[in-house]
């Protein structure tokens, strides 16, 4: 973001502020952000319930720890990634809108189909089919907020649509842990058109079908007004360039986007590796059941995940107002160093109670990167890139965090330790070498980032020439 928020001139705004295109009313900004968010919730629901089936789904279907987490994290990401990139080129140019609705009935069906599986590559497939489906989504998303908000405004505005990430992981477990006490305590469940399933394939089908149903909120969002405008004929809309032009720019910014992407990637490594096997730790270690831990778990995340990630964007925009460029990038910094001593305490807890409560701090920290590293791709990128540079960003810290992350932890318990009970002591390791990481890349992304906003004034003033 720029050093002087407020001028039309300054590099973060030298596309978004053309005084000839109109913001929306605040409210209806707001509102649309919030719609956007909840389909984020849908998103998350969907990626993670899998986590809090880990056990069931293993019996059933004979896996090891090493197999689900490659359910939960590698066939997920390797779709979602590679499927991300030519998606966000139709958003830098198509209504993105319809995009966003189309991808949500997809993964909304293919999660229902989870709950068909029964055997490793059906799952597998289906597990795919949610991840093409919600590659549709936040490159467009973050197009179009930062289409509707001053830039002021907009880490702010990320990081609320960002709180999906939180509020859908929590609601993953809770809502779960709510259908697995019903499931469990059912005679017989039976699903229409498919007949008797288990109780973990019930969960798929009960978070699956509300995504469907909600397709019909997406019809209240118009499509709002491109800013990649020639400021000669605002009337004409920059074409989005060949992805050739978009690597040259990528290129020659090459140590911002580096140390921004690899920071990133190693921040939600640590948080979906938690992600994934937090709740197998309190279930395995502290004797919680499946039932208790996403009810407690899931409030953890839902709460102080939330307030994490959206206090990250309210500092990241205040400093930014002060003068402080580079603020997205230290508030990163800041949270990833934050996590740190909480990785260590929270799997050393000799109680349940006692783990839950170090849970909290940890949550807060490692939602607190997340926004604002978004809400920086959008700030360093020419207006007609920004939907191809999220996905990038998205390919980048999806194929490292989701992809292996939650697999590092079942690596360790079951080639380190070969012990499904010291699942704690993976997530240590795990957290605390790879959030340090996180920390340092990002203390050097900061130093880059200022020299990129210089860069992309100049490259907007050619363009729009």
């Amino acid at each position: 973001m720029m050093s002087a928020p407020e001028s039309s001139d300054s590099p973060a705004s030298a596309q978004s502020n053309n005084p000839s295109i109109p913001y929306p009313s605040e409210r209806y900004a707001w509102y649309v952000v919030i719609i956007l968010m909840i389909v984020y919730v849908f998103s998350f629901v969907d990626r993670q319930i899998l986590s809090l089936l880990v056990d069931p789904i293993k019996a059933d279907l004979g896996l090891s720890d090493t197999q689900i987490s490659y359910l939960g994290g590698f066939t997920f990401a390797l779709f979602y990634t590679f499927f991300g990139i030519p998606i966000a080129r139709w958003a830098d140019s198509k209504n993105r809108t319809v995009l966003i609705t189309v991808g949500l009935a997809v993964w909304s069906f293919f999660t229902m189909l989870c709950g068909t599986a029964s055997r490793f590559w059906t799952f597998a497939f289906y597990r795919m089919g949610v991840g093409v489906g919600e590659a549709t989504l936040s490159p467009s998303a973050y197009s179009i907020i930062t289409d509707m908000f001053r830039p002021e405004r907009l880490a702010v505005a990320i990081s609320l649509y960002s709180a999906g990430i939180y509020i859908g992981s929590g609601l993953a477990q809770v809502f779960g842990g709510i259908v697995i006490g019903f499931a469990v305590s059912a005679t017989e469940l039976t699903v229409t058109s498919v007949g008797p399933v288990a109780p973990w394939q019930y969960v798929f089908f009960a978070v699956g079908f509300p995504g469907l149903l909600f397709t019909l909120a997406l019809l209240t969002v118009r499509e709002p007004v491109r800013r990649n405008r020639s400021k000669s004929d605002p009337s004409k809309v920059i074409q989005p360039p060949p992805i050739s032009e978009v690597v040259s720019y990528i290129r020659a910014n090459s140590s911002t986007f580096l140390f921004h992407n690899l920071g990133i990637a190693f921040t939600s490594f640590v948080s979906y590796g938690a992600a994934y096997w937090v709740p197998s730790y309190l279930i395995r270690v502290h004797g919680l059941s499946a039932h208790e831990t996403g009810i407690y778990y899931g409030w953890v995340v839902v709460i102080f995940g939330t307030a994490g990630i959206v206090l990250g964007g309210y500092l990241a925009d205040t400093l930014t107002q002060r003068g402080k460029a580079e603020a997205k990038m230290q508030v990163a910094m800041c949270g990833a160093l934050l996590g740190v001593p909480f990785s260590i305490l929270y799997p050393l807890m000799p109680t349940p109670t006692a783990a839950l409560l170090a849970l909290c701090p940890a949550a807060f920290a490692a939602a607190m990167p997340l926004g604002v590293a978004a809400a920086a791709i959008q700030q360093i990128m020419p207006a007609n890139m920004r939907a191809q540079g999220s996905a990038l960003y998205l390919f980048v810290i999806n194929l490292i965090g989701l992809g292996l992350g939650p697999s590092a932890a079942a690596w360790c318990t079951d080639y380190v330790f070969q012990d499904p009970n010291k699942v704690n002591l993976s997530l240590m390791w795990v957290g605390t070498s790879f959030g340090l990481l996180s920390a340092v890349l990002s203390y050097f992304g900061s130093k880059h980032y200022r020299s990129t906003l210089n860069y992309l004034e100049a490259y907007n003033e050619k363009q729009m020439a």
